[in-house]
């Protein structure tokens, strides 16, 4: 039996999370594990469940997620877009709500790239006079 699954991806920093809504009672599973195994702090667990709460879908849905790249943060932010993206593809009225709390949009916020000649992105070696 096929049963019906929503599938879509996010991003965040150099993170990457794969997410599949499937029918259930809202248990969330990241790269096989449990999810408050997964995230151990309250506030990446709120950010991740926020398209949920948000749309009051958190128990119609079991989530089955595989992030990839870089920490924790961005995991979970990765994690949130990409839920909010397969609530979008289960049902389309719901992209009203989901986009004016902002939680379609991409952060495109990344770590700059270190400059030559520099200690870091910006930072700049101590000026000496002699």
């Amino acid at each position: 039996m096929a049963s019906i699954e929503y599938y879509a991806t996010g991003r965040r920093k150099t993170s990457t999370a794969r997410v599949f809504l499937r029918p259930g009672q809202g248990a969330i599973t990241v790269n096989h594990r449990e999810f408050a195994q997964f995230f151990t702090t309250d506030s990446l667990r709120t950010q991740v469940k926020r398209p949920l709460l948000l749309t009051e879908t958190g128990e119609k849905f079991d989530i089955l997620a595989t992030v990839a790249g870089g920490g924790v943060n961005g995991q979970a932010g990765a994690m949130r877009l990409g839920i909010a993206r397969a609530l979008v593809a289960f049902n389309a009225e719901l992209r009203r709500q989901l986009k004016k709390d902002g939680l379609l949009t991409s952060d495109s916020r990344v770590k700059e790239r270190k400059k030559y000649g520099l200690a870091g992105a910006r930072k700049r070696f101590q000026f000496s006079k002699r």
